[in-house]
């Protein structure tokens, strides 16, 4: 299961528009036709649009109930289904299917991670918002995610596919430093970069502007920062990032040490966590060294860790595994400076919404959730 992306974007979405209005000249004429709308990408957060899996002969179902679930959602006659969201995961009999369905794999060999073997994945209508809508369209009124945010757009003269566009990734990966493979994460750069040019060609050349949220504002800035000048200034507008983890969040450090279930009774955290630990783009949001310092943000029995501490963390929860990728392709791009957006920013945050800054645990270690220890914060 992936971090929420629902609550902070309901909370801030009339916000967020209202400051999006802000960057465009609109212009509606009195039969309701718009001019001078710059078009506008939409950049989800992590969990924030629909994924898509197949399974192929190479998929080895963990238990018989796994490989009878494949048939009932047409995997096994090689057709899409959804993957996320599917409300099968909150049947704890299925909550482990869909764990060793989303895991990644990370490859020494290749420096990069990949699919568990036998499962494909695909973010859907990509160019389109209708995958950001709601995560699973039979369950509108829970899963509803960019849906108010779009029809207040639409409202003002935005057309899907025309004016207005979205650009869904499989938010499982992340990037990695310079001179480190990434080939989804790369690959998504160079898809949003061309949707971005094609979403100006085909509004007179206007720039476009930007709208992310959350993971989705990590992607755009670092898009703008390997992108020249030049293509910037031509291209992208305005960058506007709702609630944007730029240094990490403390609420990954529970996801690591004991699974994180967005706050559903039913689904055992530690069915889930192995498939989040797993996740690339988990690993970039973990805490910044250079921005949270010495100051401890999980508290055990025996010691206290800080964000320059992850390695130890990493290792003491029983995530060896992870200690390489988040010391050589993690920690390299978080410990320097944010890069350069070359456009105009507009942060949009909230307050008075309880975020994770401590975590302390017990005796029982790091297979109990902790107690947390809240801030003011937006996530």
């Amino acid at each position: 299961m992936e971090a929420n992306p629902i609550n902070s974007c309901c909370l801030l979405v009339r916000l967020l528009f209202s400051m999006a209005l802000m960057l465009p000249v609109v212009c509606l004429s009195a039969g309701g036709s718009t001019t001078e709308l710059n078009p506008i990408v939409v950049i989800p957060g992590s969990g924030g649009n629909q994924l898509e899996a197949r399974l192929t002969a190479e998929y080895k179902p963990s238990s018989l109930l796994c490989a009878l679930a494949a048939p009932r959602q047409g995997a096994r006659m090689g057709r899409w289904f959804r993957l996320w969201f599917d409300p099968s995961v909150l049947v704890p009999a299925f909550t482990r299917c869909f764990a060793e369905r989303m895991t990644l794999y990370y490859h020494a060999d290749l420096d990069d991670y990949r699919n568990a073997p036998g499962v494909e994945t695909r973010a859907p209508h990509f160019g389109s918002t209708q995958s950001l809508l709601y995560l699973d369209p039979h369950l509108k009124h829970i899963t509803e995610y960019m849906a108010p945010l779009v029809n207040s757009l639409e409202r003002v003269g935005y057309v899907d596919g025309q004016n207005l566009f979205g650009a869904p990734y499989d938010f499982r990966y992340g990037l990695a430093a310079d001179g480190r493979p990434c080939k989804i994460g790369t690959q998504y750069l160079r898809d949003l970069k061309e949707l971005i040019e094609v979403a100006s060609a085909g509004n007179g050349g206007k720039p476009v502007i930007l709208l992310s949220h959350s993971l989705g504002g990590l992607f755009a800035l670092q898009l703008l920062g390997r992108s020249s000048i030049a293509w910037r200034r031509t291209y992208v507008k305005h960058l506007v990032a709702l609630s944007a983890p730029w240094a990490g969040t403390v609420q990954e450090m529970l996801t690591f040490a004991s699974g994180y279930t967005l706050g559903i009774p039913v689904v055992d955290p530690l069915l889930v966590r192995g498939e989040q630990r797993s996740s690339e783009s988990n690993l970039w949001l973990l805490p910044s060294p250079k921005v949270f310092g010495e100051r401890p943000l999980v508290v055990t029995a025996n010691r206290s860790y800080s964000a320059p501490d992850m390695t130890e963390f990493l290792e003491d929860i029983g995530f060896e595994e992870g200690v390489r990728p988040y010391r050589t392709r993690i920690l390299p791009m978080v410990a320097e400076e944010l890069p350069e957006a070359g456009v105009p920013v507009t942060c949009v945050v909230g307050g008075g919404v309880e975020t994770p800054e401590r975590l302390v645990y017990g005796a029982a270690g790091f297979d109990v959730q902790p107690e947390v220890e809240y801030g003011d914060g937006d996530v």
